[in-house]
C-alpha cells in the first residue's frame, strides 16, 4: 500500500497524530540520520534565525519561558519548541505566545508525508520536523528548542544552534543516558557547539563534562564562575505597602553587573537566574525593572502552578529525584497545616527515590491509576509508599483520588499534585 495516497490527506489533526503513532516500530528510537535525511530532502534551514537550544534534567521549559518572555517584551519575535504537551497538542509550538494552530500543522505533516518516502520516522521526528518547516516558515528572529531527551541524539539536534544552554543534570532517563550525572552530561552536551557560548546552570556541574565543553571548543558560562545568585532572608516584617509573599529575597549578578534586590519567582529561582546569563549573551539590556517585569510575568503551566488558593493546590509535571527535591523545599516555604500529595507516575520512573525525597514533607498521601500503559499502577505506587513507611489511599484513578484529597483537606492546607505530564493532565481536564 502506497502510504502517501493513503494519509497524505488526513482532515484532523488528531487523525494524524493517530497516524504518527503509529507509524514506527517504537515509540523512542534515538538517533539524527532519519530525520536529517528527511530534512534535507525538506531543505529545512533556520538560517534566518537565531537557534537557542536548551538541554538538562529539569528546568527547561521554565528556562525556555522566562527567555521568550524578556525577548517578547525587547520587540523581538519568538518560536519555542517544546515537549510534551499537558492539554493539547498544539502547546508543543508557539509563536509569539500564540499556540500553533491545526492547519499549519497539518500541512507541514502532510508535505512530511509525501517526501518522507520509505525513511521511517518517530512520532517525536514527525512532529519535530513539522515545528521546524513552520519556523523556518515564519522566521521568527529567535527560535528556543526544547531538547526533549538528552540532547546528542535528541531529534532537535540537527539543527546547529547560536547558543546552547543545559539547565541541570542528574538521574533520569537512565536506560537510554546512562546511569551516573556524567554519563548523562555528557549526552546533554551534545548540543554544544564550536565557537558558540553553552550557558550552564548547574552549581556541581560535572568537570569531565565540562572538559567535554571545552575539548567541543564551546565557550561555557558558568553558574558560580561566570554568573552567581546571592540569597537573602526575607523579612519577618512586611516592608511598607508590600505584602510578604512578595518581598525581595536575591540578586542576580556578575563581575559587571548587579541587579538586586529582586522579587520572588514564580518558576525555580535557578531557572531564571539562567535565563538572565541566555539573555546577556543575546545582548539584551538587562535593569532592575526590566527583569522584575520578566520575573511577573513568567507562570508556566504545570510547574508550581496554583490553581486553588484554599485549601492552596498545586500542580507539578515532576517526576524524578532532582524535581522531587525541589518541590519538597516548596512544600515547606509554603508553611501550611497539612499537605496532601495526589500523584501517580510512569513505570519506567525511579519513583522510589522521587516519593523518599518528599517522605517527611507529606502527611497524606493518595495515589490512583492512569489510563495509559507506561504508567505505574495504583498498587505499585502504594507499595512503594508502604516500604517507605507510609499509608496511602488508592483509588481506581487519579481523578477521584484528587478529589477525596480535596474533600479531606482544610483552607489552610496544600495538596501538591504531582508525578508525570500524564497526572498534571488529567488533574486539570477534571476541574472542566
Amino acid at each position: 500500500m502506497n502510504h502517501v495516497n493513503s494519509h497524505s490527506s488526513l482532515n484532523s489533526l488528531n487523525e494524524w497524530l493517530f497516524y504518527l503513532e503509529s507509524i514506527h516500530a517504537t515509540e523512542i528510537d534515538m538517533g539524527l540520520e532519519r530525520i536529517s535525511l528527511v530534512a534535507k530532502r525538506l531543505n529545512i534551514s533556520l538560517a534566518n534565525s537565531k537557534v537557542i537550544t536548551v538541554a538538562g534534567t529539569n528546568g527547561k521549559g521554565t528556562t525556555c519561558a522566562f527567555i521568550e518572555n524578556a525577548l517578547l517584551a525587547n520587540g523581538h519575535t519568538v518560536a519555542v519548541y517544546s515537549s510534551p504537551h499537558i492539554e493539547i497538542f498544539n502547546e508543543r509550538l508557539r509563536i509569539n505566545k500564540a499556540l500553533i494552530d491545526d492547519k499549519s500543522l497539518i500541512s507541514a505533516f502532510t508535505l512530511i508525508e509525501q517526501t518522507r518516502g520509505e525513511i521511517s520516522l518517530t512520532y517525536y521526528e514527525y512532529t519535530t520536523l513539522a515545528a521546524l518547516m513552520i519556523c523556518q516558515q515564519t522566521s521568527p528572529d529567535v527560535v528556543i528548542l526544547e531538547v526533549g531527551l538528552g540532547g546528542r541524539l535528541d531529534a532537535t539536534n540537527f539543527i546547529d544552534c547560536d547558543i546552547a544552554v543545559i539547565t541541570t543534570i542528574d538521574l533520569d532517563h537512565q536506560n537510554f543516558l546512562g546511569n551516573d550525572r556524567v554519563s548523562i552530561g555528557l549526552e546533554k552536551a551534545g548540543i554544544v557547539r564550536a565557537g558558540k557560548p553553552v550557558i550552564i546552570g548547574d552549581p556541581n556541574f560535572p568537570e569531565q563534562v565540562l572538559q567535554f565543553c571545552l575539548a567541543a571548543k564551546s565557550k561555557p558560562v558558568q553558574r558560580n564562575v561566570d554568573f552567581f545568585i546571592d540569597t537573602f532572608e526575607r523579612s519577618k516584617e512586611p516592608q511598607k505597602n508590600q505584602p510578604l509573599e512578595q518581598q525581595v529575597t536575591w540578586q542576580w549578578r556578575t563581575d559587571n553587573l548587579t541587579l538586586g534586590p529582586l522579587p520572588k519567582t514564580h518558576i525555580p529561582q535557578d531557572n531564571v537566574a539562567l535565563g538572565l546569563a541566555v539573555l546577556q549573551q543575546l545582548n539584551v539590556a538587562l535593569t532592575l525593572a526590566n527583569v522584575s517585569d520578566y520575573i511577573a510575568a513568567t507562570k508556566v503551566p504545570g510547574r508550581t502552578e496554583v490553581i486553588n488558593e484554599q485549601p492552596l493546590v498545586v500542580l507539578d509535571v515532576g517526576h524524578n529525584p532532582h524535581a522531587a527535591r525541589y518541590l519538597a523545599k516548596f512544600v515547606t516555604q509554603q508553611n501550611k497545616a497539612k499537605i496532601y500529595a495526589v500523584t501517580a507516575m510512569l513505570a519506567d520512573k525511579d519513583i522510589n527515590s522521587t516519593l523518599a525525597e518528599l517522605i517527611e514533607s507529606v502527611d497524606y498521601w493518595y495515589t490512583g491509576n492512569l489510563d495509559i500503559s507506561r504508567a505505574a499502577s495504583a498498587d505499585l505506587m502504594s507499595k512503594t509508599l508502604k516500604d517507605l513507611g507510609k499509608h496511602c489511599n488508592s483509588f481506581d484513578n487519579i481523578i477521584d483520588a484528587y478529589r477525596m484529597a480535596l474533600d479531606n483537606a482544610n483552607n489552610n492546607d496544600m495538596i501538591l499534585v504531582f508525578g508525570s505530564f500524564f497526572t498534571v493532565a488529567k488533574i486539570k481536564q477534571s476541574l472542566f
